[in-house]
């Protein structure tokens, strides 16, 4: 039976080394039966460049590419966190770098592949400022500043986030349903997959008269969280605690 599985949100750090055990077991034991894996944003916590990767990170890479090494395809998102993953990233781990959004067949199901954080258009304060952190300019003169800059403006951009979202309500921070509606549209889809808003769930509804799919993964902070897709449809599973 073939399978395909998708991750996101692992928000991997040092800091956090339980979740970068199970990872690694994920990756060594499960993964490696599938056919093909897809992290759909935020596998890191935080990314500085690829000039400047935490050691922490090192097993991870090691473990994708002995994934990807043994005919295994493995495909990322950029997330929210981790934008700037690059070539030498891809190079290191094996896996391939994807759009957000990217469409593929899954299962003979023409089916949508996003970080999510695109369709949270009701926070207009954190999409004027994903407009700001993904110009191209503003990267450049990001990646030009000295690994010890980066790590103190990563802080204080981390600090104001979580400062900005204390005061949200928590339905603003959730996709906007006409926006899911809108890019499923755009391309010609009944089936859409993303991760950021870490509240799994699979969300069935009609759009356009006919029955559609919005399936959300779930994050890695107090567990592993993996979609499980094969011939007989899709499944939300939880790995155990960490």
């Amino acid at each position: 039976m073939s399978t395909t599985l998708f991750i996101s949100d692992l928000h991997l750090s040092a800091d956090r080394p339980a979740i970068t055990a199970l990872l690694l077991d994920f990756l060594q034991e499960r993964a490696a039966r599938a056919q093909a894996l897809y992290v759909l944003g935020d596998l890191f916590e935080v990314w500085l460049g690829d000039d400047a990767i935490h050691p922490a990170y090192q097993p991870v890479l090691q473990a994708f590419r002995a994934l990807a090494g043994g005919g295994m395809p493995v495909a990322v998102l950029h997330g929210n966190r981790d934008f700037l993953l690059g070539q030498t990233f891809e190079q290191l781990s094996g896996c391939r770098l994807i759009a957000d959004p990217t469409l593929i067949e899954l299962n003979g199901e023409p089916t949508l592949l996003m970080h999510g954080d695109t369709l949270c258009t009701d926070d207009v304060e954190y999409q004027q400022f994903r407009a700001h952190v993904r110009n191209p300019e503003t990267q450049r003169q990001f990646l030009a500043m000295g690994i010890e800059q980066r790590i103190a403006m990563a802080r204080q951009f981390r600090d104001a986030s979580r400062e900005r979202t204390s005061h949200k309500a928590s339905a603003i921070m959730d996709v906007n349903q006409q926006a899911v509606a809108n890019v499923m549209r755009r391309h010609g889809v009944r089936q859409l997959i993303h991760g950021h808003t870490h509240r799994p769930a699979v969300h069935d509804f009609t759009l356009d008269g006919q029955p559609a799919r919005r399936i959300v993964l779930g994050d890695w902070y107090e567990q592993g969280s993996v979609l499980v897709c094969d011939e007989t449809g899709c499944r939300l599973e939880s790995l155990g605690g960490a």
